[in-house]
């Protein structure tokens, strides 16, 4: 049944010019989802598609930081927001609103009204693909993006650890119940390569990303390897994949995935199930 006039419309509604949205999410922190999330939308600029970044981890927005930008976005005279830019990437952040060590102290309704504003009130353009970097686990602010816009589909994060794991399971959990594609997996801090015998160490365990995701029935999407130098690059503003594809391989590796797999979903080729053994 179609609102009444005056009523906003009921339900997710799609985003003028925005083919694809991708929500990056964890079920728990500390497993390098914002680094994923924004080495993924500049691997994706760099590969040549339209791409947005929305920092959503309204508690630790952490992509102001990462793409070395310390500005206020422009509200223009109808109080539309006009994203700001980095590295061919538009991007929008609490972090710009809210900078400094000043933390966010926010019940529910507000949460959901940022999001609400971040995704309406955005001038986005014609986008390919927006990634969306969600707060860890499964609160409010996944609820209120899932009831704002229709994603394509999801992408989870997790280390190896058997901690890790079990909350990345409640995550793919919630994106089921959500009825939300899930994109894949993808393990990150998968092993350490020791700069000098080049011995590959097993920090966290290794492999259990890719087992689980075959236990859920969902793609594996690769694994990310425990790299100084990709933190060194987040922390300086200048992300790993800005040194090309022989500096950052597997990331990029990761972004292809991620394309292949949002083509299978929008084909209609991933019925989206997913199969608990």
């Amino acid at each position: 049944m179609p609102p009444r006039p005056g009523q906003p419309p009921q339900g997710p509604q799609p985003l003028p010019g925005v083919d694809s949205i991708i929500a990056v999410g964890s079920g728990k922190g500390g497993v390098g989802k914002t680094t994923l999330s924004v080495n993924l939308a500049i691997a994706l600029v760099k590969l040549g598609y339209k791409v947005g970044l929305l920092d959503a981890d309204v508690y630790g927005p952490n992509v102001p930081l990462m793409l070395g930008i310390n500005a206020q976005p422009k509200v223009l005279p109808d109080n539309r927001i006009l994203p700001l830019e980095a590295h061919g990437l538009k991007v929008i952040s609490v972090g710009f609103l809210n900078p400094g060590d000043k933390p966010l102290i926010w019940r529910g309704p507000m949460l959901h009204s940022i999001i609400r504003q971040f995704l309406g009130s955005v001038e986005w353009g014609d986008l390919d693909y927006l990634v969306v970097d969600l707060p860890p686990g499964t609160g409010d602010v996944a609820l209120s993006l899932i009831q704002t816009v229709p994603l394509t589909g999801a992408v989870v994060v997790s280390t190896p650890s058997d901690v890790s794991l079990q909350d990345a399971r409640k995550a793919i959990e919630m994106f089921h119940q959500m009825k939300v594609d899930i994109v894949g997996m993808v393990e990150n801090m998968s092993f350490f390569v020791c700069p000098h015998c080049h011995h590959e160490i097993d920090i966290f365990s290794r492999g259990g990303a890719e087992k689980t995701a075959a236990e859920f029935g969902v793609s594996f999407l690769g694994q990310i390897q425990l790299d100084p130098n990709i933190r060194k690059a987040g922390d300086s503003g200048s992300p790993a994949v800005l040194a090309g594809e022989e500096g950052a391989q597997p990331l990029y590796d990761f972004a292809r995935k991620v394309v292949q797999r949002v083509d299978e979903i929008q084909s209609g080729a991933s019925d989206g199930v997913i199969q608990v053994q």
